[in-house]
């Protein structure tokens, strides 16, 4: 993707400071993402499609005073809360006016508390999940465009139940991320009758899976569900399973979609299924060719979510008519929701002028965007199936 247009201002501003009679004139928007480690797939596609929000709010010139939007990305490790903590301490000390993350649950968590609190930095996670996160006390500075993993362990319960499956092993990887979402599978697909012969955690980075397949195949069960991540430990029970015999058909929740699963598998995933947030909506058409255009796929995991993110962010300051985390964060549930006018991926200058002119917006954006709660995605989910070494929606929920 083209680089972003970068302000030319001498020095680069702190976050909120503006120029004598008016805004500054760059904002910059940190991108937290584990862009190594366990996801690290994902997230090249997910932070495009941040930074395609913010080119297009840059080329509209209708943000405050025609102000810049610039991303400075920082790598999380997914899985490193002492690098993820790090990282975001620098990117506030270069200046961002909020943070675009994180994506997996413990670091966001780690984070928030550690960092964003302290610093009273607004976070908009496009993928965090942790059911553990809605409770997280956090002083009004977190949302997520993403569903919590409460509702997608009933929506794997429904897609295990409606394809005929009466028992299932389950293994999570082991975390924060993990554990909630094993736990809502669980839960839910007992109370749907269903049979969990074994529930198994495992660790990511492994060379070796043999004795967590030993174990889950000696439970048995119709199907296996991992609730891992896709390029390292949930790659790895996969491999192992079927190099064994043990399991040959296998539940993907949400850290397991993605172009490099069936990839590196290859036939013998075909027939596997699972769930991942998403929305059939006008604008996760658009956002789609938008994405194309801009020569990245946007239907990968969490792009839209992504690009939503960046959005609410940049809608708020308008509404705030400021780009400090203390004045904008009050907004981000404001133009989210309704009653207002519906606004659609390549409609940000339209928000942006709404917005100036005291008016109303609903943001739907790439995903339905709808927030509840805590601040979190009310959230609709896409089922999917590899077919002939590729993943196919099969069913919008």
């Amino acid at each position: 993707m083209k680089k972003l247009l970068m302000a030319t201002a001498a020095a680069a501003l702190t976050a909120g400071t503006a120029y004598a009679g008016g805004h500054a004139k760059e904002v910059k928007l940190g991108i937290l993402f584990g862009f190594t480690g366990p996801i690290e797939s994902l997230t090249p596609a997910m932070a495009s499609g941040a930074e395609l929000a913010m080119e297009e709010v840059t080329k509209s010139g209708k943000l405050l005073d025609s102000a810049t939007v610039s991303s400075v990305r920082a790598d999380n490790g997914c899985v490193d809360n002492g690098l993820a903590v790090a990282n975001a301490e620098k990117i506030i000390s270069e200046g961002v006016n909020g943070i675009v993350g994180g994506d997996c649950s413990g670091v966001t968590g780690a984070v928030l508390q550690n960092v964003a609190i302290p610093n009273g930095m607004v976070m908009i996670s496009p993928s965090a999940s942790s059911p553990g996160l809605s409770t997280m006390e956090d002083n009004g500075l977190f949302f997520r465009t993403t569903p919590s993993d409460a509702r997608q362990g009933q929506i794997m319960a429904e897609v295990l139940n409606e394809r005929g499956v009466s028992s299932i092993a389950l293994t999570y990887t082991n975390n924060d991320y993990g554990k909630g979402l094993a736990d809502s599978i669980q839960s839910a697909f007992e109370a749907a009758g269903g049979e969990v012969t074994i529930v198994a955690a495992h660790e990511d980075g492994k060379g070796d899976y043999s004795a967590e397949v030993g174990a889950l195949a000696s439970a048995g069960g119709d199907v296996l569900v991992v609730a891992g991540y896709l390029d390292q430990g949930g790659l790895g029970i996969i491999q192992g399973s079927l190099d064994s015999g043990a399991f040959d058909l296998f539940g993907l929740p949400d850290g397991m979609i993605g172009d490099s699963l069936p990839q590196n598998v290859g036939p013998d995933l075909d027939g596997s299924f699972g769930q991942i947030a998403g929305s059939d909506s006008e604008g996760s058409r658009v956002f789609a060719e938008m994405a194309t255009a801009a020569d990245f796929d946007g239907t990968s995991a969490y792009a839209p979510e992504s690009y939503d993110a960046a959005a609410l962010f940049l809608l708020a300051m308008q509404a705030a008519n400021s780009t400090k985390p203390a004045d904008y964060m009050g907004k981000i549930l404001d133009v989210a929701n309704g009653p207002g006018e519906p606004i659609n991926p390549g409609e940000l200058g339209k928000a942006l002028e709404i917005l100036a002119a005291g008016g109303e917006i609903d943001y739907q954006g790439a995903t339905g965007v709808e927030l509840i709660g805590p601040g979190e995605s009310a959230g609709s989910y896409r089922e999917v199936e590899v077919k002939g070494g590729k993943i196919e929606t099969v069913k919008f929920r």
